[in-house]
Parts: structure tokens; C-alpha cells; sequence
């Protein structure tokens, strides 16, 4: 596929009703790297780091920690906010493109270590993961198989992006947010949601090696191919049409402008992907959540982590409108009109 960015179809929007969010939960590890530290590591100019993407730092596993142990964190705590015992959790769905070993999937060796008795599933679509999952457990939850069903997105991305790339490894950061769902009320929920992918633009956003097409060689390894590739051109242009359409799919299809809604939760890719698009749709920047100044791209945890923390300041209310979208490798994405 060529460098230009692709025009990815969009499916029509659907309806998810009667389910909520019980609790919420996040992690982010305590290791701070900076942009100073990447300036003294890789040579780059911290301003054009903040410039270019609005990073100021950013969060990496300690060597002991894998993306089950973050994630197990961020669903510790969502279970404690939520005032919930793990035996009751009947259904566990984790989003990740890092997970620790290619099998056992992270969702396991979660469900193992919070003493669960119950199905848990693991979800691969990178940074649209945590809409993926959201949907998946909510579906769960409307068809009656599950009653508490726990979502989680988290991602280790330091282990997977190339640590001597100067334009990519700036921009991602390690975290896990988890939320709990229930049945809800009949207005609670999706109101309306675009959830889809376009696999012709595949090649934008990669890992090459470590699957069944490219084992791991010593001559990959030599040329890197073990790390993320990214086509940082392409995938920007991609993400800020995508972000900007969905938002204005679902928002016409739940017959609401801009201004209805209380806060936009995107994910936490790079603010000027996200100014561009809510710039041409005219929402306030002040009803934007934004946290990646201090965390950077966490992926499939971004907008997880960014609810528990919206929700901590006291930004969610009960019956409060919310958009929400995840967009990545894929390429993918999932973005709704949350009605909390």
C-alpha cells in the first residue's frame, strides 16, 4: 500500500443499551521518563517533542513488570472502588497488543492472579482495543451470559517500539485502566457507536517480526524488525479523518451536536490528532480530556485510564453524555456516545 493515507469504509452505526459502568480502575508504573531523559538518551529536542505531539512524559514497566502485571493493578482497584469481590466477576475481556507471551493470553494469567472463576478472553486491535472490549463485554452482559463483567485495556509499549527510534519512541508510555460492567438502565450505555477496520492499511502500523509469517531470526533482529514500524505521515492523516468522521457518525445518528455532549474521552494518541479533528467540529477544547501530557500513548489503556481519572476529578456524573473513541494498527477503531 502506498504512503497515502487510506479512505477507510465506515460499517452503519448500532445501538448497545442497558448496561453501566460500576467502577473504574487504572495503573500506571512508577518509573517517570521525561522528555529530558529521551533528550539525554536519543538527542531530542524536548520542545519539539511538546510541540509535536504534547508529551511532557511519560511511564515505563520496571524489568520485573509485564503488561498482566499492570493490568492486574487496574482491575484490583476497579474491583475495591466498586466494592465488588472477585468470585462475583463472572467474565473478564482484556484488550492488549503487548500481552506478556504470545499464549498464555494476559487474560489468563489476570484471571489466575484475581482468583476469578469465570471465562477470560483477550482482544487484539492495538489502540481501538478498549472499545473493542467495551463492546464485547457489553454484549455479554445484554444476552444475559454475564452479570459483572470486567474490561480491561493495557499495554507495555516500551518493550515493543524500537528505544533508538528518535520519531517514535517519545510517544508511548506503559499504563492499564479496567472498568466493571452491569446491567443498567434502558437509556444507559451506547447510545450509538461506529466500530470497524480497514485492513488495507495494514502496513502503516506494524510489528513485523514474532509472528507465524516472520519468526524471530538473528538477522531480523539485526534490522530491528522486532519493534513497531510506523508510517507517522499516513497513520496521522488516517487518525485525524477517522477521529472526525466517527464522532460525527455517531453524534448524527443519536441526532446530537457537538455542544451536547458533556466529555470527550479519545484516545490519548497525540494532541494535535486530537485538536485537529475536534477543531473542524468546533467542541470546546475545555470538554476534551486529555492526560497524555503525563503518560503519553498508552494504547489500548489510554481511554480507560482516562474515564478513572475523569471520574476521580469529578468530570462524570450519572446520566452525563460522554464520547468516547480508540483508533489504531489495523487499522482499526471504535468510537460511542456513552450515556453514563
Amino acid at each position: 500500500m502506498s504512503s497515502d493515507r487510506p479512505v477507510s469504509y465506515r460499517p452503519r452505526c448500532r445501538r448497545l443499551t442497558g448496561f453501566r459502568i460500576l467502577g473504574t480502575g487504572s495503573y500506571v508504573p512508577d518509573a517517570v521518563v521525561t522528555n529530558e531523559h529521551r533528550r539525554e538518551r536519543l538527542g531530542c529536542d524536548s520542545e519539539w517533542i511538546v510541540k509535536r505531539t504534547g508529551i511532557l512524559e511519560r511511564r515505563h514497566a520496571l524489568p520485573h513488570q509485564a503488561t498482566s502485571d499492570l493490568c492486574f493493578e487496574a482491575a484490583r482497584r476497579c474491583l475495591e472502588s466498586s466494592e465488588v469481590k472477585a468470585p462475583d466477576v463472572d467474565m473478564l475481556v482484556l484488550a492488549s497488543f503487548t500481552s506478556d507471551m504470545p499464549f498464555p493470553s494476559a487474560a489468563c494469567l489476570v484471571q489466575n492472579r484475581l482468583k476469578l472463576q469465570c471465562p477470560a478472553v483477550e482482544i487484539q486491535a492495538a489502540c481501538a482495543g478498549f472499545m473493542y472490549a467495551l463492546i464485547t463485554g457489553a454484549a455479554y452482559i445484554l444476552s444475559g451470559v454475564s452479570k459483572l463483567a470486567l474490561v480491561i485495556g493495557g499495554d507495555v509499549n516500551s518493550r515493543v517500539v524500537n528505544p533508538n527510534d528518535r520519531k517514535t519512541y517519545p510517544l508511548f508510555g506503559d499504563g492499564a485502566g479496567t472498568v466493571l460492567l452491569a446491567r443498567g438502565l434502558s437509556e444507559q450505555g451506547l447510545l450509538s457507536y461506529s466500530l470497524g477496520s480497514d485492513g488495507s492499511g495494514g502496513d502503516l502500523l506494524s510489528q513485523p517480526m514474532g509472528g507465524s509469517r516472520l519468526p524471530p531470526t538473528p538477522e531480523g533482529i539485526q534490522q530491528g524488525l522486532q519493534y513497531m514500524y510506523m508510517d507517522g505521515r499516513a497513520v496521522f492523516r488516517w487518525a485525524v479523518d477517522i477521529l472526525c468522521d466517527t464522532i460525527q457518525d455517531v453524534l448524527k445518528d443519536c441526532k446530537l451536536r457537538p455542544n451536547d455532549v458533556d466529555l470527550y474521552v479519545p484516545h490519548q494518541a497525540n494532541i494535535r490528532i486530537i485538536n485537529a479533528a475536534i477543531d473542524v467540529l468546533k467542541i470546546p477544547r475545555s470538554k476534551v480530556y486529555n492526560n497524555l501530557q503525563r503518560y503519553g500513548n498508552t494504547s489500548a489503556a489510554s481511554i480507560p485510564l482516562g474515564l478513572d481519572e475523569a471520574r476521580a476529578e469529578g468530570r462524570i456524573k450519572p446520566g452525563n453524555l460522554l464520547v468516547l473513541s480508540g483508533f489504531g494498527a489495523g487499522l482499526a477503531w471504535g468510537t460511542g456516545v456513552f450515556r453514563w
